[in-house]
């Protein structure tokens, strides 16, 4: 029996670094902000860093480094990418049984283009990660004490019966949900939301899925069913946790950011794998965002990622209080 399964996608991240990656702010851009390069020019690296990431593989790596048993449940393609991920998740000791290897495919890819600030903008190629299905995941070989679920494409058929096996088999389910299932609103989420031991979203997710601009926490959490605890977090202003009708804020030590990539992922299963040790929500909360704030000072999403437990003086950095 492990202590940990993670489901979702696992794939390779390139990541590009040139101070010839230029941000300026224009209204053409979705976002506001643009990154651009001279067209047609030759542009320089500063650096070149190959990893791996992916929701799934990403959690996977945080709980190995905390001393969880782990197995991940994902799609890649019998590709050289493929390869490189199954060797990084051999190398890291995460088990790979329940990894469905298609023929054919392509395993997905995200190349990150760097700027300063830690702000970047990702090129994304998900491969066979752009869709799971019920065949993917096989829920009677999902024997873990822990099923930590990330984005699987929007698939609310196969959410629901994780859901119900976790339901019948007594497992705790942690979902950190992705645009493509928060799309499908709260009437068909509804059922998997309120299995889950946590549920995790960032405030942009849950102003999405409540169709709400407001920053507003509690109007927010109102309106989002959840089973034990149902955490929001807001960047490098902090994060919210509301657990027995009573909500804990957590504000982060505001170093500097090196890129921001995987930090909800290291937040969440820094969370998990702290109540997987019986730590209570507070510290649970520090040890989430101490693994978020190491994982930003590094180039790619497992590289910074706590390598053991924090001691009292670096959990004392956190500050923890109810609101």
């Amino acid at each position: 029996m492990l202590d940990v399964i993670t489901i979702g996608s696992a794939v390779k991240d390139v990541f590009l670094v040139s101070k010839a990656f230029k941000v300026i702010r224009s209204k053409q851009f979705v976002t506001g902000k643009g990154e651009c390069v001279s067209l047609g020019s030759k542009i320089e690296l500063d650096d070149l860093i190959m990893t791996t990431g992916g929701g799934a593989g990403n959690a996977a790596a945080t709980f190995r480094n905390l001393g969880a048993s782990v197995g991940v449940a994902t799609r890649i393609g019998d590709d050289d990418t493929g390869d490189y991920v199954l060797e990084d998740l051999a190398l890291r000791r995460v088990g790979t049984s329940l990894v469905k290897i298609i023929r054919g495919g392509q395993t997905g890819h995200g190349t990150q283009l760097m700027a300063k600030d830690g702000e970047r903008s990702i090129l994304v190629h998900r491969g066979v990660s752009a869709e799971f299905d019920t065949k993917d995941i096989p829920v009677s070989k999902l024997k873990a004490y822990w099923l930590y679920v990330t984005s699987l494409a929007g698939n609310v058929e196969v959410l629901n019966k994780i859901a119900k096996h976790v339901s019948k088999k007594d497992i705790h389910l942690a979902f950190n949900p992705g645009s493509k299932e928060l799309k499908q609103g709260l009437r068909a989420l509804r059922p998997i939301f309120e299995a889950t031991t946590v549920l995790n979203m960032n405030m942009e997710e849950a102003q999405l899925l409540c169709g709400m601009k407001t920053k507003d926490i509690k109007k927010l959490a109102s309106k989002i069913p959840y089973g034990d605890i149902l955490v929001i977090t807001d960047g490098p202003r902090g994060a919210y946790a509301i657990q027995d009708d009573r909500m804990h804020f957590a504000r982060p030590t505001g170093c500097k950011a090196l890129s921001r990539t995987g930090a909800g992922d290291a937040f969440g299963s820094g969370l998990v794998a702290a109540l997987l040790e019986e730590k209570g929500i507070e510290d649970a909360l520090k040890i989430a965002t101490l693994n978020a704030e190491a994982v930003i000072k590094e180039h790619g999403a497992k590289n910074g990622l706590l390598a053991k437990w924090p001691n009292k003086k670096a959990m004392d950095t956190i500050k923890v209080k109810l609101i």
